[in-house]
């Protein structure tokens, strides 16, 4: 079996849409005849400690000459003098799930920090994964040729159709870790704003990944007098996640920026409405027919559109039917590995 490493801040089982993603690859390219050795770098990332620089020094130092590494985003950006340090030993793939530089979980002065350390890494790999086109113009200050990007976007599982609420309100459930890049206080203005009522909400997603954030949005949920409404479910566990879609009569996300969008995928696979924002994949995966989509930071037209699924059960039931045919064109992670396994064959081709 041909040898790729995979270093990935924290722990590969942790449920975060491009740990999942990283996850599923490990197992696809093991199928694939890969040899996938993960190695688990500080949770630090991408700011790390001294300490967590040293360890990623010694896992670089480790690498067995000759192979494949992929490196996540969060930590390649974060440790360039490392990435140009591997490059002389294996073939460096940068894995860019968010380019630091577009995070909004990270303020714009931190950001341009990152610039020129993403940069050096960027410019130190052979080959450049990309999760969605949305980063192709995200990734556009760092000039990298067309010929070392590659666009490997994440698969979707197969999943049943959620069968809905039966208590008589209108179920809403969105997924996505509580931090600022994910919109959740804008979710909660605008359900606020819509002013209509026979509706819940679970928010389902860590609040101890940004702890402040997470206080901040329960916060809100008080002040606007939404607290009995909405329930926050913390990182739920598949079986329970899966609960939460089988009950959901409406998938609901105001995220900021997306390379992709995997819960809106997620959602579809289930055959639910969605309202959401206009971010990375998100308009190409739910179309003209299978969901409501506003601007990135439109309260007013989130407001609406919540107001109008919630209220219009006709419109719910033309949703979802547009959301069973989308639910049918959703790539499978099969494909996904391979051509993830296509990348990594032509570096070892190529020396």
């Amino acid at each position: 079996m041909r040898p790729v490493a995979l270093l990935v801040p924290g722990r590969i089982d942790t449920r975060t849409g491009g740990t999942i993603y990283d996850r599923r690859m490990a197992e696809g390219l093991g199928l694939l005849g890969w040899a996938v050795e993960v190695h688990a770098l500080d949770a630090s990332f991408p700011r790390p400690t001294a300490a967590a620089l040293a360890h990623a020094g010694e896992v670089v130092d480790a690498l067995p000459e000759g192979g494949v590494a992929i490196i996540d985003s969060l930590a390649a950006g974060a440790m360039p003098a490392l990435v140009e340090r591997a490059r002389s030993r294996v073939a460096v793939v940068a894995l860019m799930h968010l380019p630091l530089i577009a995070d909004p979980a990270i303020d714009a002065q931190a950001a341009g920090a990152f610039a020129v350390d993403e940069g050096r890494a960027l410019a130190a790999a052979h080959h450049v994964v990309i999760t969605g086109a949305a980063a192709v113009d995200l990734l556009a200050p760092y000039r990298i040729a067309p010929s070392r990007l590659t666009i490997v976007e994440p698969g979707t599982d197969p999943a049943p159709l959620a069968r809905g609420s039966a208590d008589g309100l209108v179920h809403l459930l969105s997924v996505a870790t509580v931090h600022p890049g994910k919109g959740h206080e804008m979710l909660l203005g605008a359900l606020a704003d819509a002013a209509v009522h026979g509706w819940r909400l679970t928010c389902a997603g860590s609040l101890t990944r940004d702890a402040a954030t997470a206080a901040r949005v329960a916060d809100t949920a008080r002040r606007l007098g939404l607290e009995d409404r909405v329930r926050f479910a913390g990182d739920l566990a598949p079986e329970a996640l899966a609960a939460c879609y089988d009950a959901a009569d409406v998938f609901v996300l105001a995220t900021r920026r997306e390379t992709y969008g995997m819960a809106v995928a997620e959602a579809l696979a289930r055959g639910l409405p969605v309202v959401a924002t206009r971010t990375g994949a998100i308009p190409a995966l739910v179309g003209t027919r299978a969901g409501l989509l506003v601007d990135v930071d439109d309260r007013r037209g989130l407001a609406e559109a919540l107001a109008r699924v919630i209220t219009d059960a006709s419109l719910r039931e033309t949703l979802r039917a547009g959301a069973q045919e989308a639910r049918g064109q959703l790539p499978a992670w099969e494909e996904a590995c391979r051509r993830m396994a296509q990348v990594l064959e032509a570096l070892t081709h190529d020396g």
